[in-house]
């Protein structure tokens, strides 16, 4: 590991820098000497003021980290248990603070020179860190770790077929049923013959009619013309109903939050100025004022519903809806992370559903409260439908927020 004590100058550097834009300095100010002579805890004092006792902890944890001999796997082993329940290193739901900015720059470093068959050894950690290195900006100090993702292979979508009028399945309903009527039909022919052959001696010949030929049950076993468009309308209708809860109706697109604030009538409600890319931008609301301030949404990268039904939102007006995750009491909400290099405008797609998104949702048909209940997180963080994932060119659409509805 001596490969990685050295590498410790690059992680000074990168946590200056990340706690300048953190803290809306200018990462300048900070000069290359003062980086390189002072310890972790002396530059971290330097650039915050004041920081409070839980953040004081983990800069010393840092410092432990860095100046340890042999002890690192040891303290890599608490923090993984740390976060085995945590998404930031403070009980601040998800949004990374100044301790996880010293920490992740000072692990880093030592990280990067594990094997695969360690960093398995930290699953929380190496979660924790893919996240912070998407969502925290620490220059060009740092190379970003290649977390390894298990690899989701969805089998191919049961989507009902529709039914050719000259479809001629057996297993139809209306092939059996043809089935069935001629079966009776050539049983009832037989028995009369058999009847007419076991005839007694001097019996006299019932005469019979065409009607009393005509078996009692017949109007049933015959399928009539009512029956026969009813099952060929079934399959249509059931077609159509399924399309309804299909994904790939959805328009749902990488953008980028330029401005935010709040709504002028409702507590609960953020106003965002969201860019598509290619001069398309447009307004948001959403349910963000919660657990989120204006200004920690601005340059955040989203991923958002495109072609829901514009309309006014306690009298301002709203043409999208940011796609969030959220845990089971709904204390935790976070937007999804699209990936780094996602392009702005790019549709997420879905393996195995290729449709073409309607060009405006229908609210009279509640489309929307079809898809969502199958629109979920699974237990790394992957934006999924029934299990498929949020893919864009860069990658998967993730969150902090695990095994969380998103809606």
């Amino acid at each position: 590991m001596a490969a990685a004590a050295a590498d410790f100058a690059q992680g000074k550097q990168a946590m200056s820098y990340a706690l300048c834009k953190h803290l809306d300095r200018d990462p300048n100010s900070i000069s290359s000497t003062l980086i390189k002579e002072s310890d972790i805890a002396s530059l971290f004092s330097h650039i915050v003021n004041n920081p409070q006792d839980e953040v004081k902890k983990w800069v010393e944890f840092s410092s432990n980290f860095a100046s340890s001999d042999g002890e690192q796997h040891a303290l890599l082993g608490n923090l993984n248990q740390h976060l085995s329940q945590m998404s930031v290193l403070l009980a601040s739901g998800f949004i990374p603070s100044v301790a996880d900015i010293v920490v992740f720059a000072t692990v880093q470093v030592f990280m990067c020179h594990l094997s695969d068959s360690e960093l398995q050894k930290y699953p929380n950690i190496s979660r924790w860190m893919d996240y912070i290195q998407n969502v925290v900006d620490f220059g060009t100090s740092l190379q970003k770790i290649n977390v390894a993702k298990s690899v989701f292979s969805p089998p191919p979508p049961s989507l009902p077929k529709k039914a050719d009028k000259g479809d001629a399945d057996p297993t139809s309903k209306k092939a059996v049923s043809g089935q069935k009527v001629a079966d009776k039909s050539d049983g009832t022919a037989d028995s009369k013959k058999a009847a007419g052959e076991n005839k007694a001696p001097g019996d006299k010949a019932i005469p019979s009619s065409a009607k009393n030929d005509k078996p009692s049950g017949d109007k049933k076993k015959t399928p009539g013309k009512k029956t026969e468009a009813a099952a060929e309308k079934a399959p249509q209708k059931s077609a159509e109903k399924d399309s309804e809860c299909n994904v790939s109706i959805l328009n749902i697109q990488v953008g980028v939050i330029l401005k935010a604030w709040k709504h002028p009538s409702a507590d609960s409600l953020l106003v965002e100025e969201i860019d598509l890319g290619a001069g398309n931008v447009r307004q948001v609301v959403s349910g963000l004022a919660k657990f989120f301030s204006p200004e920690e949404l601005v340059n955040r990268r989203v991923v958002l519903i495109t072609n829901v039904k514009p309309g006014k939102l306690r009298d301002v007006m709203s043409a999208g809806l940011v796609l969030c995750a959220s845990n089971s009491d709904h204390t935790v909400v976070e937007p999804l992370i699209p990936p780094e290099g996602a392009k702005l405008g790019e549709r997420i797609s879905f393996a195995g559903f290729d449709g073409k998104p309607e060009d405006v949702l229908n609210p009279k048909k509640k489309q929307l409260d079809k898809i969502t209940p199958h629109l979920r997180t699974d237990e790394n963080g992957v934006a999924t439908f029934r299990g498929v994932p949020f893919t864009t060119s860069a990658g998967p659409c993730r969150s902090s927020v695990l095994n969380a509805d998103v809606k």
